[in-house]
Formats: C-alpha cells, structure tokens, sequence
C-alpha cells in the first residue's frame, strides 16, 4: 500500500500552508495526499427553539421557515467545506501531485483523525485554526488535542511555506527523543538535508554519549549530522538557535522528560511552538 499523508485544512490562512508542505513531502517521498476537512458538530446542524417567542397564531409557518433556514445553513456549511477541499486539491496539482484524495467529514476533529490515521505515515496541521487571537499569539485550539490524542507523527505548519534544507533535532535524552532521531533516520524525506541533533545543558560526557549515539544513528542510516550543546533555557535556547542558525524545520518527541516534557504537553502549548516561525514535527 501506497504510503498516505494527511492534511488537516480549514479556512484558515494557515491551510495553503498546510498543502504546500504536504506537497513538498509527497515530492520527496512519493506519498499520497488525503486533504480532511472536518465540519464540527454544531456546524450547520445547531438547532434554535425559537418558537416560546411566537404568538398570535403565526407558529406553524414561522417554524417552518426556521427549519428551511436551519437546512440552508447546514447545506451553505457542507458547500462551503468542499469548497476548501477544492481550493486544497488545486495548490497540490499545481504542484504536480498525482496521488490526492479529499474527504469531508461531520463530527470532531480529533475522533475524525483518529479514525482515518491508522493508514497514514504523517499528520499535518497549521499552527493556527480560523479561531486563533493572532494579536496574542495563540495556537490553534485542536494543536495539543491532536498532538496527545494522535499515534502518528504530527507536521505543525508555520505560517508561511518556504524550501526545507537544514532541520533542527531536539534532544533530551528521553525515549521519544530518540523516537525523532529513528524517525528521521528512517524517512527519505530527510535524505540530503542538513541535520543537527542538539540539546540544551551542559557538555557533560553522559550528555555528550547521548549525542553522538543520536549522531550514530543517523549516519547508520545514511545521513551526515552534526551535534550541538547549547546553554539556557530550553523554551529560549530552542528558539534562539533556529533563528540564528537559520534552520527551516525542528523535529523532537512529543513527550519528553526533565523540562522538555512540561514544554511539549502541559496546559498549554509551549513557548517553543509559540515563537518558532519553522514548522515543527512532534513524534510520539
């Protein structure tokens, strides 16, 4: 079966963000795309009683109107969703993606994904919904419950789509650190590209070991990478080196341990999401 990526797209100004990384990734692994849009629960289908207002006999034809009107909503909803599967489906084929399927689906995102992921190698998703407060820096309100929720590697697309060529690893030495590095050394999306596996402490040999076992695993696979220590704050250090050393992509494991962990998955979305301008790819 024929590898499988998914999109998760919606009106947001993030969604041709979204397609154009699912793009890039098809074209270097010759995966299909399947673009999913999910219409919520009460979309379309949220019913109003109106009718303790209706006096004097006009309630039998008021009622019916606000039933035609409750259908052409709900009818306006599911146009309007295929209508963002359709400007989807046409930034990939204007990218030359031959495998694209779309789906449009009733209910909440989360079970939504759940149910369809199990054939899929990847997840993507904007870094905000049509919800979010831009002025105040929000992430999208589906971003963490699909990062806890999903058992597949999770694409959190910046804003703005631009070529991929040097990724950060983030390292802390947990289990699902090193399931980032396994993932990034078994995926021939990452083939060619720069790779630098760092973490934030101090140069000590136990961090040092890890480091270079991370490193090991790479070049078993075929990928030249680099190691780095970086002092400071996780939530700050992170950050501070993708801009400066201008890396375009950040992988690292969804859970973690020490800080990391209470970065990742906590009560809110971290620091680290927050002010990366690069896409960043969660593994569980």
């Amino acid at each position: 079966m024929t590898d499988k990526i998914i999109a998760l797209v919606d009106g947001s100004l993030y969604s041709a963000s979204v397609c154009e990384h699912a793009a890039w990734i098809a074209q270097r692994t010759g995966a299909a795309v399947e673009l999913l849009h999910v219409l919520g629960r009460r979309e379309g289908t949220e019913k109003q009683d109106l009718s303790g207002a209706i006096r004097l006999g006009a309630r039998s034809a008021l009622l019916e109107e606000l039933a035609e009107l409750d259908a052409q909503r709900a009818r306006l909803v599911a146009h309007r969703g295929r209508a963002i599967l359709e400007d989807a489906r046409a930034i990939l084929d204007r990218a030359g993606i031959n495998e694209i399927t779309t789906r449009l689906r009733h209910g909440d995102l989360v079970e939504s994904v759940t149910e369809v992921e199990q054939d899929a190698s990847m997840i993507l998703i904007g870094k905000r919904g049509e919800a979010a407060d831009f002025a105040k820096g929000h992430l999208g309100s589906n971003l963490e419950r699909i990062v806890r929720a999903s058992t597949r590697p999770v694409f959190v697309a910046a804003r703005a789509f631009r070529p991929i060529e040097k990724v950060l690893v983030a390292y802390d030495g947990g289990t699902s650190a090193m399931k980032a590095v396994d993932f990034v050394a078994g995926n021939p999306l990452f083939s060619g590209l720069a790779v630098q596996v760092a973490t934030v402490g101090t140069a000590t040999p136990e961090t040092r070991k890890g480091l270079d076992e991370a490193r090991a695993r790479l070049e078993a696979a075929g990928i030249a990478a680099t190691t780095e220590v970086v002092s400071g704050q996780p939530e700050t250090a992170l950050g501070k080196l993708v801009d400066e050393a201008g890396f375009d992509m950040v992988v690292m494991g969804a859970y973690g341990h020490s800080r990391i962990r209470s970065l990742i998955i906590g009560s809110t979305t971290t620091e680290m999401m927050r002010s990366c301008k690069v896409p960043v790819v969660l593994v569980r």
